[in-house]
């Protein structure tokens, strides 16, 4: 479905009244900060740093307790089911404040984690995450960006990437932009995993926050970068609304 239809917003709306005012108050928040801010990435800074302020679990996604410890364990399974090990390196791109990114932490080997982030109020929130759960000897590397072009990283450093609900909040350019300079980074043979909001009809986006791709939009896009896509089905069989897409640098 288009999100974005009016008729569909109606019926929503119909459907569910007690989301009105909600929705309203969203609606409002995002014009501003979107008159207040140049590009899609500092609006994007601007909400999270709107979201991190009254809830850090709830700006990335959670909206409680107990379904931030929930996702963040359904993203680290399924990468340990691919044939992450504690030995390889990683790079999660927009890891928050380490949902996921705490599991991988404990699991890899001492400074073999690096998360990035345009958010650093997101970020300081992981850096509490960090203390509660005592893993400040496993030598994390936390840096916030203000793109995707990963300029400050080593070329081929990374076995595994990771992207959760990163695409699902991104318009085409920032995507492409990722997809322009991460092959740079990762080893002949990596592989990168990220979620996105999938549509099979119209693409579309709802506030400029959250974006609807067609699974051969991006798997192509990918390809334009020398990058080989294909999408996840064990992925479609987990509680989790996003589907996913693993891109991989052939080896020479």
């Amino acid at each position: 479905m288009n999100r974005n239809n009016p008729i569909h917003q109606l019926r929503y709306a119909w459907r569910n009244p007690d989301k009105i005012a909600p929705h309203l108050r969203r609606l409002t928040r995002d014009t501003w900060l979107r008159l207040r801010t140049r590009d899609h990435v500092s609006y994007y800074r601007a909400v999270m740093r709107s979201d991190t302020a009254r809830d850090p679990e709830g700006a990335v996604g959670s909206k409680s307790h107990k379904r931030w410890i929930a996702l963040g364990r359904m993203q680290f399974d399924y990468l340990v089911e691919h044939g992450l090990r504690p030995d390889m390196r990683m790079l999660e791109i927009g890891c928050g404040n380490l949902r996921a990114g705490r599991l991988f932490i404990e699991h890899l080997q001492p400074g073999n984690y690096y998360g990035i982030d345009i958010s650093p109020d997101i970020l300081m929130s992981a850096q509490r995450v960090l203390a509660e759960y005592g893993l400040r000897d496993k030598l994390p590397h936390l840096t916030p960006v203000r793109d995707l072009r990963l300029d400050f990283l080593p070329d081929e450093t990374f076995d595994v990437v990771h992207a959760h609900s990163v695409f699902s909040h991104s318009p085409l350019p920032v995507i492409e932009e990722c997809f322009a300079h991460v092959g740079r980074v990762m080893r002949p043979g990596a592989w990168f995993d990220f979620t996105f909001d999938r549509t099979e009809g119209k693409e579309h986006q709802v506030l400029r926050e959250d974006f609807y791709y067609r699974t051969e939009t991006l798997i192509d896009l990918a390809a334009r970068h020398g990058l080989a896509g294909r999408f996840m089905d064990d992925w479609e069989k987990l509680p989790h609304k996003q589907s996913k897409i693993r891109l991989t640098r052939p080896v020479p």
